[in-house]
Formats: structure tokens, sequence, C-alpha cells
């Protein structure tokens, strides 16, 4: 061949790369176990509530493809009836996404660009532990099914091995997120996790990622809501608020200075809140002589069932509501995205403690707390 028609065709094949279009990013898409002609959607993950990007029809075997243009690198979501797959794409990929809609866990592939790849790296190591997770809990259910009577003594004997697969779980999703600050599928990994537990982790991470991604509404959100975290966390003073009691008399947070106070918040409708209380009462009754006294916050609307629960309960300290549930504005200000929410709080008016329960609680006011 002379270099002349070898010059000619490298040149055809570099139009032919070149030729791809970098305006828009496309999705090439299969289903198992998929209805053919039955609809797909394109969605933008920042706008839940809007209509969706695009929508097409599965084939016959179940295929389907999107084309769509964004402004920059951001998430995406594609459902399929019940189904939903997760994405990250910029204009100029080609990504592949592969799933079986009869998997309950919605487990799926997905590759063809930087982003996809660590988001595939990502769901296979979460994939492995759920998988795992779901064992022990179908090993639970069968064993509770053969002897529904010893149910207490299977979940005491199976629980530890469930939380330590959690707890791998967790620390895998923190090591990835660490591991690609610069890579959206990272911010995806970190809000995996449960900011009640991994508060402190996700004000650092925010603080490494602050100038990474531009204005992604997503990560504009999250540096938003851990620069509030940062007011409530444990060294910091704690934000006054004043909020009317159950006799609809004001009270100030600042009103217990001089003491230790644990302010906690609940609601009469939370079931977790309920079962915690009486290691709240023992708790009041134990050391309220140790400088030691709570301040409930109730997320209750109804103030008759707020009330009955006060009392069914035997709660017989400070108690305060908006009556806004979590719209109210002393809930936001402490971040409260969950409850039963607590923190532990000095006479100096600093944070010492979040989220203190049970035993916990008691071996840390045991030690914390002057002896009478």
């Amino acid at each position: 061949m002379n270099v002349k028609r070898l010059g000619l065709i490298m040149m055809a094949a570099i139009a032919f790369v070149s030729c791809k279009d970098k305006s828009k990013f496309v999705i090439n898409g299969e289903f198992q176990h998929a209805t053919p002609q039955s609809k797909v959607y394109l969605y933008s993950i920042e706008k839940t509530n809007a209509l969706p990007l695009d929508s097409t029809v599965l084939s016959e075997k179940g295929e389907f493809k999107f084309s769509h243009a964004t402004p920059g690198v951001d998430f995406f979501k594609i459902t399929a009836g019940q189904n939903e797959y997760m994405i990250i794409a910029k204009n100029g990929d080609e990504v592949k996404l592969s799933a079986d809609l009869e998997d309950k866990n919605m487990h799926y592939k997905v590759s063809g660009a930087e982003e996809a790849d660590k988001l595939e790296a990502l769901n296979v190591t979460k994939n492995k532990y759920m998988t795992s997770i779901g064992a022990i809990q179908k090993e639970f259910e069968d064993q509770v099914e053969k002897e529904p009577s010893k149910r207490t003594q299977i979940m005491e004997n199976i629980s530890p091995r469930y939380t330590q697969e959690i707890e791998k779980l967790n620390e895998e999703i923190l090591k990835f997120a660490k591991a690609n600050t610069e890579s959206l599928a990272g911010f995806y990994a970190i809000n995996l996790l449960n900011p009640s537990e991994y508060e402190q982790e996700m004000v650092t991470y925010a603080d490494q990622i602050k100038t990474t991604f531009g204005n992604n509404e997503a990560v504009k959100e999250f540096l938003s809501r851990t620069a509030k975290l940062k007011t409530v966390q444990i060294g910091a003073i704690a934000p006054d608020f004043t909020m009317n009691t159950i006799d609809g008399k004001e009270v100030k947070l600042s009103g217990f200075k001089g003491k230790y106070v644990l302010l906690d918040f609940w609601a009469s409708w939370c079931q977790p809140c309920r079962q915690e209380n009486p290691n709240v009462v023992k708790a009041f009754q134990t050391y309220k002589n140790r400088n030691f006294t709570i301040f409930s916050v109730s997320l209750d609307k109804d103030p008759a069932a707020w009330k009955q629960a006060i009392n069914a309960d035997h709660l017989t300290w400070t108690h305060a509501s908006e009556l806004k549930d979590f719209e109210g504005p002393a809930v936001k200000l402490y971040q409260i995205e969950a409850i039963p929410s607590s923190f532990l709080i000095d006479p100096s008016g600093k944070i010492v403690a979040k989220n203190l329960r049970g035993e916990d609680l008691d071996a840390f006011l045991n030690k914390t707390l002057p002896q009478s």
C-alpha cells in the first residue's frame, strides 16, 4: 500500500472518530424480562417533581436509547415501571445500561464513560454486601417461620452478623467516596450514608469538594446542608431558640444554661421515639439531682396527641413544640431529618454529645455529670 493511500485511510479514520456528537450524551440500554412497547423515561435527578426529559418504548428485545444534552456532568434517572436506575453523564458520553426488571433489588450494570465506570465499581461493591445482607435477612425469616416462638432469641443471634455487614458496607462506601472526591460518583456514594451516623465525615467531605463541581444543584444543596450542620456539631455552642411550652408559655434553650440539658427531638407518632422514651425517663430519674435535665421538642402537629403521649410515657420535664412537623424553625435550625434526635448540652451551652440512646446515654451521663 502506498503512503498516499495509507494517509487517506488514516484521515478517513480520524474523520470517522471525530464525527461522534459531543453536544449530547447517549444512553443505550437493555432490560431483561421487559414488556415490549412499554414505556421508559429519562428524568433529571435535580428536578424530581418535573416532567421527564424524554421517553421511549422498549423494543422486542427490551432495548432502548436516549440522546440528550446537559450543561455539565450531572445525575439522571431512568425509570421503567416501578424500577429506577441512576446514572451520571455529560455531553459526549456513550453510556451502556443493563438490568433485569424482575430483580427486586434493582441491581444494574452501567459503563461506557469515566463517571459511569466509577459508578459501576461502586455498584459492584454495594451489590456484594446487599446480597450478603439479603441472605442474612432471609435466614432470619426462615428460622422465625420454623420457630415463631423464638423470634427474639433468633434476632439476638443473627443481629450481630447483620449489623456487621451493614458496617462493612458503609466502610466501603465511605472509602470509595474519599478516593473519588473529583467524581460525582464519589458524591453519590457519600450521600448513601446515614447523616446522623456519618455527620463529621460528610462535613469533611463537603470541605474537600466545595470548589469541585461548579454549579451542580445537588452538590450546592449538599454544601448548604453540611454548612448548617457545622453549627450543631459536637463542640459548637448550641444555637438558641424560643418556643411555646405545652402550657403555652415561652421557653428559651438558653434558659437552661448552668445545667446539663438533653435537647430531645421526638413525636407521639414516632415509634422509635416512643420505644426510647423509657430509657429517657430512666436517665431523668437517675441523674436529675446531678445538675441534669431534659428539654423535649415535639414535631407533633396535633396538640391532643402530643399531650396524650407525654402523659402515657410519664415524661415529667419541660416540653415544647412548634406544631409544624419537620418544618418548624428550630427543627430546621438543628438540621433534624429523622427522629429521635438528641443533643447533650453542657452548662456553658456547648454540645458535648449527640444521639446517645439506652446504655450509651446512661454511661455518658454517669461518666460526665458531677456527683450529687
